[in-house]
């Protein structure tokens, strides 16, 4: 049966016929009755050369659609920048999705959360004094409106009214969750239109009034986010859309973790049952995550509890029915056979796990001590008053603060104000205190003399969703000895994320062995490539380099204590590990054959 398309909304005009319609609450494609099961596969967080693998998995668990974000700050990693090629090749993993028999759905923001470093905009956007960050404000519509011009004509060329497997694209994100702009939602999806996107748009929003208010458009598909209370949810939204069918465009089958908190699980029978109510009240559904993959170099993001920074950990796992290394689990044989009752079709044979390198360790041999590292691989910058990470034209990593100022006799209390996120404290070149944002002060005892007070500040990811988004990175108040301000600092810039090959070497020899902390090398000799997950047993605090990449962040905190290392990292023969460690050194690197994501915690979320 094929049933007539959705008209458009009165007072404008008709966009070219889409694949994806709806009337009278049911979705069609091609003008016939259509479930969308789809689960998000983000590009950015998989190797390019395990794209096809990821797909082919998502296929298998019988799904028909993949939806990924778009991360403006991945690709524009610098004003007028912008890239697609390599692991930012959108076109390509499209089309890979479309070899695989998938529909895509785009959801390029420009703001998408996804737990993605500073929400996906990028620190030079958000760092611009004034700034107004998703309204209308002329200068911040001039720079989505810019970046739009590359990206939406290259979202629009893969639809599928061009032969293309794009059926979808979505209009901002949660934008409900966050401000009640309506005015630039509309923007948002004018531009989209504007563009050449004439597929599918849609909203989606959390399944309350509150955020329903705030992020939908009239005309366009209202989708819910959720966790639980399915038919609920449903309800909700044909109450107030009662021609529109019901969408989840994102289902949270699992949840992302932060450190020094549990691993967050939700059982595949729990999953499974709240999949089969999203099924059960006719809706269409997406898997957040189906895969999640991993937070790469330096690109987690972090949430707040009030005051409290959450940093997010490197793993992007989320308990997802494909593991972050590609395994099948049981909550995927779950859904599985869920889709499968529901169109009565077999999916894809399901690929075997991928391989494993066998368990080892590997010796690890002491490279250059941290400070004297640090203040040699870069060129000192200098200012009466320290700067941010964005005066400083840096988007993550470290930055090394020093100053020399003189401490009246006895104990004198210090003070960093707006510390973001977290510093290690030396005084005389020997460690002192560690603060945070919650504890920004430590005492020192002066002698009468001048002291070298450094604070090596890290940005431990960027709020991705929430009031606080685009906060900036670094010392953003000022550093007072009791009362009295301290001026005359020389700041050494460390963006760890755009070190080349060859800056990392150079760090690495750039001083002596000494201390506890610095950098180390390891060396792993393979036969063939394959997986394997890295631990770094006694190690404290610090990041990973393999071969040529930074793999990501590590701490001893957890809940995860392996960072998942992928096969395409290593080459057969010899592979060097560059370890720098921010606090104490274990003795060796050891391989393992399993994640070990933690401690767990089962975790559903609910709007209440």
């Amino acid at each position: 049966m094929t049933l007539p398309s959705t008209p458009p909304p009165a007072g404008r005009a008709a966009r070219p016929a889409a694949t994806l319609t709806y009337v009278r609450g049911r979705l069609l494609r091609r003008g016939r009755p259509h479930r969308v099961l789809s689960g998000s596969l983000h590009y950015f967080r998989v190797h390019p050369e395990q794209w096809a693998d990821r797909l082919e998995r998502l296929a298998a668990l019988g799904l028909n659609t993949v939806d990924t974000y778009v991360p403006w700050n991945f690709h524009e990693r610098r004003p007028g920048e912008a890239r697609f090629d390599g692991r930012r090749d959108l076109a390509r993993f499209a089309r890979l999705a479309q070899e695989a028999g998938l529909d895509v759905m785009v959801r390029p923001g420009p703001y998408i959360c996804a737990e993605w470093d500073n929400g996906g905009l990028p620190a030079w956007l958000t760092g611009t004094p004034g700034m107004r960050l998703r309204t209308g404000h002329p200068p911040y519509l001039d720079a989505v409106g810019r970046w739009f011009d590359e990206l939406v004509p290259r979202v629009a060329a893969l639809q599928a009214v061009h032969g293309g497997p794009v059926v979808a694209v979505q209009i901002e994100n949660e934008y409900g969750s966050y401000g009640d702009d309506h005015a630039y939602v509309r923007w948002v999806r004018d531009a989209l239109v504007d563009r050449g996107v004439t597929e599918l748009l849609y909203t989606a929003d959390g399944p309350t009034e509150l955020m329903l208010d705030g992020g939908t458009v009239p005309g366009e598909l209202a989708a819910a986010t959720l966790g639980s209370k399915a038919a609920e949810a449903a309800a909700l939204l044909r109450s107030r859309r009662p021609e529109e069918p019901f969408l989840c465009a994102e289902f949270w089958n699992g949840w992302f973790d932060h450190w020094g908190e549990k691993h967050h699980v939700r059982s595949p029978e729990g999953a499974a049952r709240e999949v089969g109510e999203i099924l059960d009240a006719g809706g269409s559904v997406s898997l957040y995550m189906a895969h999640g993959g991993t937070n790469f170099e330096l690109w987690a993001g972090a949430n707040h509890d009030g005051g409290v920074l959450r940093p997010t950990v490197t793993s992007y796992d989320s308990d997802a029915p494909v593991a972050e290394h590609g395994a099948l689990t049981p909550k995927f044989h779950a859904l599985r056979e869920r889709f499968a009752a529901l169109t009565g079709r077999t999916a894809p044979r399901a690929p075997a796990d991928p391989p494993l390198l066998p368990p080892r360790t590997l010796p690890v041999t002491r490279r250059a001590a941290l400070l004297d590292a640090l203040r040699a691989v870069a060129e000192p910058v200098r200012a009466p008053v320290p700067l941010s990470f964005e005066e400083l034209g840096q988007s993550a990593g470290l930055v090394l603060y020093t100053a020399l100022p003189l401490l009246p006799r006895g104990r004198q209390e210090v003070t960093v104000t707006g510390l973001h996120d977290r510093a290690q404290v030396f005084v005389d070149g020997v460690p002192l205190a560690v603060l945070d944002r919650e504890t920004s002060s430590f005492t020192v005892t002066g002698t009468g003399a001048p002291i070298r007070l450094e604070l090596l500040v890290e940005n431990q990811g960027r709020i991705n969703y929430g009031p606080l988004l685009g906060q900036g990175k670094g010392i953003l108040g000022g550093v007072r000895v009791e009362r009295r301000l301290v001026h005359g600092w020389t700041m050494h810039r460390l963006p760890l994320d755009e070190w080349t090959p060859h800056d990392t070497a150079r760090a690495a020899s750039a001083a002596e062995p000494g201390g506890t902390a610095g950098f180390a090398h390891a060396r792993l000799d393979v036969p063939e490539p394959a997986d394997t997950f890295l631990a770094l047993p006694g190690f404290a605090k610090g990041f990973v380099w393999v071969n040529d990449m930074l793999l990501g962040r590590y701490w001893e905190v957890g809940p995860q204590t392996t960072l998942y290392l992928p096969r395409p990292l290593l080459r057969a023969g010899a592979n060097t590990l560059t370890v720098l460690e921010l606090e104490r050194f274990g003795d060796h690197l050891a391989l393992l054959d399993r994640p070990e994501l933690g401690p767990v915690e089962e975790y559903v979320e609910t709007f209440d």
